[in-house]
């Protein structure tokens, strides 16, 4: 009989720092809000991660730590095996705090200033931020305008694609024939192609048709790297770690060079390596089930919205817990929804603006169902309260 997990259950986590409950005021301007913000779960992660933590913990003993050993490149050898049908190098990992962190030294080795660095519209805030705080020049092309890709790619200066696979914040899963044309296009006009794949864990396949493809499978032979975390799927960013995988052996030298010397970071956070190890070798069904769960959620969003809001037209993204919303087949304002929104409903919504498409809104329903339904519900009142 399997292992059965109450992801009903209301986890408080008011009080404990964290950004989406404690730091909402932040970007709203009001405490107290409900919130369906920044991309976090409101789940305890597996409880073979906290098993292993506290085992961890129990030790007692926290010195410098190494992540190059045979435990940590092993575990993640068997989850590309077992969930990706995909075997990896492990000569080619590579270590760093976090994706985005990642992202900045690549974006540091592989381009200059003024360079231009191409990415998929709407875009996540994260890349804006990364890209354009190292003074590169973020160049959007909306996904699925191939035409549009060739030609940024094509620019003398156009020197790195970024790629969001799956995306975010729409949900979409790439296929392997969308991934190879994308590999032939960068390695046609030389550009370094930077794979985030932080969402990978989350595509529900049975749902949308369609796996994750690893960039490792197609990345031919142009400059790359794989840059991803167990974080997302497992809910334990605040533990701080990702990895990654760089083609190049020289690229990959430097890179740690730079995170090891430039940037101080030669130890790990032993935690989070911790958890990572327990959730690729003993958090396969926890992660199955969730994903699940959230799948019901996104079901539960796509029906509220088909009998208040039928216009929109919205269906459940092949990937993630991020309800990436059109709104502007109802014509409503943004400003004015957002005040509707905190000032009557006393909830927090992205607005899309925030990911360069006004009119659209992203609800995150990685929650408790019942907090899903008070978030839906609220929507559907202030959308009809300023249409």
């Amino acid at each position: 009989m399997g292992v059965t997990y109450d992801f009903d259950a209301v986890v408080d986590r008011r009080g404990t720092w964290c950004v989406q409950w404690d730091g909402v005021a932040d970007r709203f301007g009001v405490d107290g809000l409900l919130p369906f913000t920044i991309s976090d779960m409101d789940f305890a992660t597996a409880p073979e991660v906290l098993a292993a933590l506290r085992a961890r913990l129990e030790h007692g003993v926290f010195g410098y730590t190494t992540w190059q050993h045979d435990d940590f490149r092993s575990a993640v050898a068997h989850w590309y095996a077992t969930r990706y049908g995909t075997t990896i190098d492990t000569g080619q990992l590579v270590y760093g705090p976090s994706v985005l962190s990642q992202l900045s030294q690549l974006l540091q080795m592989w381009t200059a200033e003024g360079d231009g660095v191409v990415v998929h519209t709407p875009v996540y805030d994260g890349f804006r931020k990364a890209i354009t705080g190292l003074g590169r020049e973020l160049r959007g092309v909306p996904v699925g305008d191939w035409e549009a890709l060739e030609r940024e790619l094509a620019r003398p200066d156009a020197k790195v694609l970024v790629l969001c696979s799956p995306h975010n914040p729409t949900g979409y899963v790439w296929t392997a024939e969308e991934l190879a044309r994308t590999a032939a296009l960068a390695e046609r006009y030389g550009a370094a192609v930077i794979s985030d794949e932080i969402h990978a864990d989350f595509v529900h396949e049975e749902h949308a048709g369609r796996a994750h493809v690893p960039w490792t499978r197609v990345a031919g032979g142009g400059r790359w790297a794989l840059i991803t975390s167990g974080s997302k799927a497992f809910n334990f960013p605040a533990l701080n770690g990702s990895y990654g995988l760089i083609g190049d052996p020289d690229d990959r030298a430097e890179f740690l060079r730079r995170m090891e010397t430039a940037e101080g970071l030669a130890s790990p956070a032993v935690l989070s390596l911790t958890a990572h190890i327990a959730a690729y070798r003993e958090g396969a069904a926890w992660l199955d089930a969730v994903r699940a769960y959230v799948a019901g959620n996104l079901a539960y969003v796509a029906e509220r919205l088909a009998a208040e809001l039928p216009e929109v037209g919205w269906v459940p993204p092949q990937a993630g817990y991020l309800a990436w919303i059109d709104l502007r087949a109802v014509g409503v304002d943004d400003a004015a929804l957002q005040r509707e929104l905190v000032e009557r409903e006393g909830v927090a919504i992205m607005g899309g603006a925030v990911y360069g498409a006004p009119g659209f809104v992203r609800l995150n329903v990685g929650c408790p169902r019942g907090k899903v339904v008070r978030g839906v519900e609220a929507l559907v009142r202030a959308v009809g309260a300023v249409r």
